[in-house]
């Protein structure tokens, strides 16, 4: 691996989908998902005399023609694309590596990357990006084995917050692991061990699903949510809809080794359903709302990705795929079907896993 890293790196790291559980991963709760290989993030690591964190040509733009398209681009764009992603991972990385004793070779690198997963889609882009500059890290200082494959997903969640992006270990975890993944975040394991019980399990139990996003999101939810600060005073509805909300995943998995896909599906609507009633539709989105709707609509089975953005579908039958192409196309929605990626861990890591387990 040494070897590999003198002549440079390049690592990838795939979007995800919150199949169920999703946001009971910030509360304690369990988590069902699956990352898709249709969009990725790749970061490539090249020695170098300085280090460099390179400027992406299209999403680090700093030139304009105009001052309106400076502004149409923030709106459109954000303020910020990968260099502060790349920057934060290298210094929680640095940070966790010298608290922990490992040594790291001398050698300075430059970082570049490339993504084509959707932005503001709920899809997990930013963190596949530092998913993917951490693996090039481990690999370029050759210290993947010192650093357990359970922790990776905080480092990139630490990295994050860094930036004052507020999630949870859920998207990490799904992009660090690859394939299908359940998780388990309670309490107990979390002090116990420092990160959540994390099962890969077989991708070829999942359904055929479908993916829907809106390719120019004008609403994705403007509205502050008020969930976290109700949870953490001891709102009983929050508390119990969290509660249930987990418990989803945990029944999903059953009904995944079942290969009970109607069970699926009703576990699918009752996710959205539960966030709908504790965050409401004006922090969800009108956008957001009507891809569920518009699946649910052809009788499919449906609910977010993530926190908006994109919707995960289930489709029962041929039928049904072929009416969810044709509304979603008068909708104005892109729509296609789920490849799933596969697992993302090495051989070392698989071990290490085993060992563990």
């Amino acid at each position: 691996m040494a070897a590999a890293a003198d002549m440079g790196l390049e690592r990838r790291a795939y979007a995800r989908v919150g199949l169920l559980g999703n946001p009971s991963d910030v509360y304690g709760g369990r988590a069902l998902s699956f990352a898709i290989a249709d969009f990725s993030a790749t970061v490539r690591l090249r020695p170098s005399a300085e280090l460099l964190i390179q400027p992406h040509p299209h999403h680090d733009l700093v030139a304009f023609p105009s001052l309106p398209h400076l502004v149409s681009r923030l709106q459109s764009e954000g303020y910020y694309g990968g260099v502060r992603l790349l920057m934060a991972i290298c210094k929680v990385f640095y940070n966790h590596c010298i608290q922990n004793n490992i040594s790291l070779k001398a050698g300075n690198f430059t970082l570049s990357y490339e993504t084509n997963i959707p932005r503001q889609a709920g899809l997990s882009g930013s963190s596949a990006i530092v998913c993917a500059a951490l693996s090039c890290l481990l690999d370029f200082y050759d210290v993947r084995h010192l650093i357990k494959v359970e922790l990776r997903p905080s480092l990139i969640l630490d990295a994050e917050k860094e930036l004052g992006i507020v999630a949870g270990l859920q998207d990490r975890v799904a992009q660090v692991y690859g394939g299908l993944v359940y998780m388990d975040f309670s309490k107990e394991h979390m002090d116990m061990l420092g990160h959540g019980i994390y099962m890969p399990l077989d991708v070829n139990l999942l359904p055929p699903l479908y993916l829907i996003y809106a390719e120019n999101p004008s609403d994705s939810g403007k509205v502050h949510s008020t969930v976290r600060q109700r949870w953490l005073s001891g709102d009983e509805s929050i508390i119990s809809g969290m509660k249930e909300v987990a418990q989803l995943a945990l029944d999903g998995r059953r009904a995944l080794l079942q290969r009970d896909y109607a069970e699926l599906g009703r576990l699918m609507n009752r996710n959205f359903d539960l966030r709908r009633e504790m965050f409401g539709d004006d922090v969800l989105g009108s956008v957001n709302i009507k891809m569920v709707e518009v699946a649910r609509g052809v009788g499919a089975s449906s609910k977010f990705t993530g926190s908006g953005g994109a919707v995960v579908a289930l489709c029962p039958d041929e039928a049904q795929v072929e009416l969810l192409h044709k509304a979603c196309q008068e909708a104005g929605f892109v729509v296609q079907q789920v490849k799933v990626a596969p697992s993302a861990l090495s051989d070392e890591d698989l071990t290490s896993l085993v060992l563990t387990s």
